[in-house]
């Protein structure tokens, strides 16, 4: 993997990109959801712990179990996008250890230590997110990333019973450019970087 990607593809992904709040009335298939989660998995995470859990809301019902959590300026975004994706994480990710890490005994590395359980599916689950993002993108979907949100409610809608905690939301779908705002700027490198 030495090739480097076209100023195209980059822009795609990052340069010309842009966070969406607005939707084209265009829906988002079961079968681009599964491959967009199908590229997503292959990220890294620490010791290829995976914590991130992800609910694709596409229903009206479960657009509706969801509005009730939302903060009031992102209510009517979320409704309209084709898809919002509960970013979380499980807290209890480590049981599967033994399956996604053989080589060692992971899993002990875990058991009992609730700061580094928590750490690590906090860290993981919102790289996951952010691959999600960059994947997305790929597909040729919109993204609009955001919290503003009660995280207890959707826990406690979509996650009761569960080690599973809510992180943030991804809204999904093909954007409406006609509604974008213009680009706002960004750090320079010497004000956000260095090079020791």
């Amino acid at each position: 993997m030495t090739t480097r990607l076209t100023q195209e593809t980059l822009g795609q992904l990052f340069t010309e990109a842009r966070t969406f709040s607005a939707w084209q009335d265009k829906a988002v298939t079961p079968e681009l959801i599964q491959e967009l989660y199908d590229l997503t998995k292959f990220a890294p995470t620490s010791v290829n712990g995976s914590p991130a859990r992800f609910i694709f809301v596409t229903s009206p019902e479960a657009k509706a179990k969801l509005k009730p959590a939302l903060s009031e300026g992102n209510i009517d975004k979320t409704m309209n996008a084709p898809v919002t994706v509960i970013i979380a994480a499980d807290h209890s990710f480590y049981e599967h250890l033994p399956q996604l890490f053989p080589q060692a005994d992971a899993k002990s590395w875990f058991v009992g230590n609730e700061a580094l359980i928590d750490a690590t599916a906090f860290r993981n689950s919102s790289l996951q997110g952010a691959y999600l993002i960059l994947a997305a993108r790929a597909l040729g979907l919109d993204t609009g990333a955001m919290s503003g949100f009660d995280n207890a409610a959707v826990d406690a809608a979509f996650f009761a019973g569960t080690n599973t905690r809510s992180n943030f939301l991804i809204n999904l779908g093909y954007g409406d450019v006609s509604k974008l705002y213009p680009r706002n700027p960004r750090l320079s490198f010497e004000q956000a970087a260095q090079i020791l």
